[in-house]
């Protein structure tokens, strides 16, 4: 029943020559640093999974699929060589068909230690396109048709993603180059505002003129909007202008944990009235819950659930924001260029050395779908959920070749 995918044991920019090419870092193993966590299902529960994850298209809206160097300390050195090594042999096991991936983003520091900045995201996007294409199990994803071919030929389509559009300054026709370059999901902002709208920083203020027109670009191009890391009042903003259904990629209930980084109920509220979708964040110390104040699956499914319950089944997937590597280790490294201090709530919590049953893209789904299962989802609602829902956003959002009269200017 399982699907599997088409590995012949590629390793990222293998067809270059470690330390002449490029400096060599030692790299996390694509096998989990911390103990395996299975959630437990009876035989039949494990058939039922892996059946509903081969007869379905699933879609991870956020992930960073890169290996972290095992020091940590060498990060930020890491990071100015611009090279992100994809986990494929990790992604082989992942049974995911489609995965938004969401380069480095803020950390693409190779000649600013602020990042965001134009070249280093073209670097950054480059570079790994380049390692990309030299490799067949992932594919790039440009089209709704890439994602079901890639199910069907045992291959994983790659979306590239960019959490923030700071790198843009003032220039909209950047969108259309990104776009040109494969670029198919874009945030308004990170944590910082900038020149399209408030990050999750900014206590105030909204979506600007610049970032109207923005938000109109998107959707003209084809471009999918995500407002993660906007704050409340840009989020709200962003979805009244936009004429197409836009994505939350990873957050979750603020009603469930009181943090910027999570969105209150009017936020999901406007997001599914216009069709969109909120996928659930994994990341270390996000989702978590007065009732599991302790970071696991289970805090992760209960604003799954709190959701669902909201706005509906369909609208609500996940996002899970996971990476090969010490994530917790990660973030204290990063803690400044990555916002964490203004993303955090006040109430007290553990701090976990990892999420379990949500440590690395290799073994979320898998353990999602357990878990669903476990709980007695339908069959219908589990495909809505692990990618169905996605799939009918991307329908309405992504330019596809095929239809005709794209744009306003056809005629």
């Amino acid at each position: 029943m399982i699907n599997e995918k088409k590995y012949r044991g590629y390793e990222s920019y293998q067809y270059l020559e470690a330390g002449v090419d490029f400096k060599k870092f030692e790299l996390v193993k694509e096998t989990t640093l911390f103990p395996d966590y299975i959630v437990p299902v009876s035989q039949e529960e494990e058939a039922r999974v892996q059946r509903l994850m081969a007869e379905n298209i699933v879609i991870s809206l956020h992930e960073h699929l890169f290996k972290a160097p095992v020091n940590l300390n060498e990060f930020l050195e890491f990071r100015r060589w611009g090279r992100d090594f994809t986990g494929y042999e990790g992604m082989a096991r992942s049974r995911l068909d489609c995965v938004f991936d969401n380069l480095m983003n803020g950390t693409a520091m190779i000649t600013s230690r602020g990042g965001w900045k134009w070249d280093d995201i073209l670097y950054d996007l480059g570079m790994r396109l380049s390692d990309l294409a030299h490799q067949d199990m992932m594919i790039l994803g440009l089209t709704t048709d890439d994602i079901r071919r890639a199910k069907a030929n045992g291959q994983i389509a790659f979306v590239a993603s960019i959490e923030g559009a700071g790198m843009i300054e003032n220039e909209l026709d950047r969108l259309d180059i990104l776009y040109g370059f494969g670029v198919r999901c874009m945030g308004i902002a990170y944590s910082e505002g900038n020149g399209l709208g408030m990050g999750l920083k900014e206590p105030s203020g909204g979506l600007t003129a610049f970032g109207k027109q923005a938000v109109r670009r998107m959707n003209k191009l084809g471009m999918a909007i995500d407002v993660s890391h906007s704050n409340d009042q840009t989020s709200l903003d962003t979805i009244e202008v936009s004429d197409k259904p836009i994505f939350i990629t990873h957050a979750g209930a603020r009603a469930l944990w009181d943090t910027n980084r999570l969105k209150p109920d009017d936020v999901i509220k406007a997001c599914a009235a216009k069709g969109g979708v909120i996928a659930i964040e994994a990341a270390p110390h996000t989702t978590l819950t007065v009732k599991n104040p302790l970071h696991n699956i289970e805090s992760f499914m209960e604003h799954f659930e709190y959701c669902a319950n909201l706005v509906g089944i369909d609208h609500v997937s996940f996002g899970p924001d996971t990476l090969f590597g010490d994530h917790v280790g990660i973030h204290t490294a990063l803690s400044e260029a990555l916002s964490l201090s203004a993303s955090k709530g006040t109430n007290a919590f553990e701090h976990v050395k990892f999420v379990e049953g949500l440590e690395n893209p290799a073994d979320c789904f898998p353990n999602i779908v357990r878990w669903l299962v476990k709980h007695g989802y339908s069959d219908q609602d589990i495909a809505k959920v692990i990618g169905g829902n996605t799939m009918r956003v991307l329908e309405q959002v992504w330019w596809d070749p095929k239809k005709q009269g794209h744009g306003p200017n056809h005629q």
